[in-house]
């Protein structure tokens, strides 16, 4: 890459209030009301349940109406499922009632961890699902443990993430005095999460969250639980098919997480998505009349490390006085490659930003962070997405590894590997031990699944949904040659009739399909 700053600075400096993104398209939609104050009838519990939790599987649930034109009903599972009688937490859900005939319930998940499943019902099923689904099924949605309306974790008011959120690293401050704080900053955080949650930030690994959903499925009164999971999604679908085998329905695994993989990897897959996706969107601003990055691939790609670089070096100001560092700004760059739909507003933002107005760098920010422009947050995603993060993944702190990972980052990508380095940092002093490691998934028993990778996506490397779908043994997968994290609601006909073919009526797509 040329670059006019052939020295970087480093990436310790760079990380003070860059904390992980996590990404909420929301949208709006008019609904027909559901039917409200029924009690659902609980399925025959499938297979051999414990005594002690005969009762969650078998509670009965009122649906009462709310949001609109929605049903809405809390249901209970156990804090802790290796002693049930111990303790019970909420799980707020809420439903759409298919518009004809339902053949039953479909589960959905965003993402995250972190992300809502009630908001994206709430917000955006009208949208994203296609008229056929949501003639076919109650379509659920569901706030997993942690999140938001379910029993949640709690770390920051409203006013401290945007504390947060401007916090910088002094610019003269060696690399292990910027150690030093940002170790500081990590301590603080993870007290305050411990002391304002409680023992819940102990058990909201992905594994009890996968169990919840069998729950979920029995209060329903489904025998089989069908299931849309997005992004982390996967990884939530994929434990409940390890799990649950043979209560697996009909399950779509759409923009997949390879359950195999550590933290590390992790990071290191999506960096140099991050950096493709980065090109590819260069090249299609290129192409274009009027965009602010000259030149070539390279020449441009250094235009925008230039200015990650200016703004770290001197925080911006936007239009309404708030403080701009380059961790937000990393946050607001990022956000729009999500999606090839935005890359046209990116390249506005870019051209104000260059002008010296991060204005809109930080609403994409501010989106992504879900924060109103009355600064209030509208889900807890972030505190949950680092607490389930670190039940899930043991991580490696010792500094000399963290040092030896981010120069690989950066070397995968001068742009962005630094602001995704020393993200171990973040679980080093949580109050609760990892209960889980990476492993393959496994689910030899269960139907036929359907895995979608997209092979512009930033966030899950398109080379993860081949691998999920090589550990699922039933599962096939589809392609879809795009831009963009995920691809049904967003891809076209093709992926949508695929999609829809299979959760409605069974049919399974063959193998290896392209669209």
């Amino acid at each position: 890459m040329t670059n006019s700053h052939p020295v970087r600075r480093s990436p310790l400096r760079a990380l003070a209030g860059a904390a992980a993104v996590v990404v909420a398209l929301v949208l709006s939609g008019c609904n027909a009301g559901p039917e409200t104050g029924a009690v659902a009838a609980p399925a025959e519990v499938i297979g051999e349940v414990p005594e002690n939790l005969q009762g969650f599987y078998s509670q009965e649930v009122t649906w009462e109406e709310c949001e609109d034109g929605f049903a809405c009903a809390t249901v209970k599972v156990p804090l802790d499922y290796s002693d049930p009688d111990r303790e019970s937490i909420d799980i707020a859900a809420i439903r759409l009632d298919a518009s004809g005939d339902a053949q039953g319930s479909l589960l959905v998940n965003p993402g995250g961890p972190g992300g809502s499943g009630y908001n994206l019902v709430r917000d955006s099923a009208e949208n994203i699902l296609s008229e056929e689904l949501r003639q076919s099924y109650d379509v659920v949605g569901f706030d997993p443990r942690g999140v938001n309306r379910s029993s949640a974790v709690e770390c920051l008011t409203d006013e401290e993430r945007d504390e947060a959120r401007t916090e910088t690293i002094p610019p003269d401050a060696t690399d292990a005095e910027a150690l030093e704080i940002l170790e500081a900053d990590s301590a603080e955080y993870a007290d305050l999460c411990a002391e304002r949650t409680g023992e819940l930030l102990g058990y909201v690994d992905t594994a009890s969250a996968a169990k919840d959903m069998d729950i979920l499925r029995a209060v329903v009164g489904d025998e089989q639980l069908n299931y849309l999971g997005f992004s982390y999604g996967t990884q939530l679908g994929a434990a409940y098919a390890g799990l649950f085998p043979d209560n697996v329905g009909r399950f779509v695994l759409d923009g997949a997480v390879d359950p195999s993989l550590s933290s590390a990897e992790i990071t290191a897959g999506q960096v140099a998505a991050f950096d493709e996706a980065l090109r590819n969107y260069v090249a299609d601003c290129q192409s274009q009349a009027e965009c602010p990055l000259p030149g070539d691939v390279e020449e441009g790609v250094a235009v925008v490390d230039d200015l990650f670089e200016s703004v770290e070096e001197s925080p911006m100001t936007a239009a309404d006085g708030r403080l701009v560092t380059v961790g937000t700004f990393f946050q607001g760059f990022v956000l729009p490659l999500y999606d090839s739909a935005s890359w046209l507003a990116l390249t506005g933002a870019i051209d104000r930003a260059l002008q010296g107005d991060p204005s809109e760098i930080l609403r994409f920010a501010d989106l992504g962070a879900e924060r109103q422009s009355d600064g209030d947050y509208l889900t807890n995603a972030s505190a949950a997405f680092t607490a389930v993060t670190c039940l899930d993944y043991p991580m490696s702190a010792d500094p000399e590894v963290m040092a030896e990972q981010a120069a690989a980052l950066e070397a995968s990508s001068a742009v962005f590997g630094e602001y995704l380095s020393y993200g171990a940092l973040a679980c080093e002093e949580w109050a609760y031990e990892p209960v889980l490691e990476p492993s393959p998934a496994s689910a030899p028993d269960a139907p036929p699944m359907l895995v979608i990778g997209t092979t512009g996506d930033p966030a899950t490397p398109y080379e993860w949904s081949l691998s999920l779908a090589e550990q699922l043994e039933s599962a096939v997968h589809v392609t879809w040659e795009g831009q963009g994290h995920t691809a049904y609601g967003r891809s076209g006909e093709c992926i949508e009739s695929l999609v829809d073919d299979f959760l409605i009526e069974g049919t399974v797509p063959e193998d290896g399909v392209r669209c």
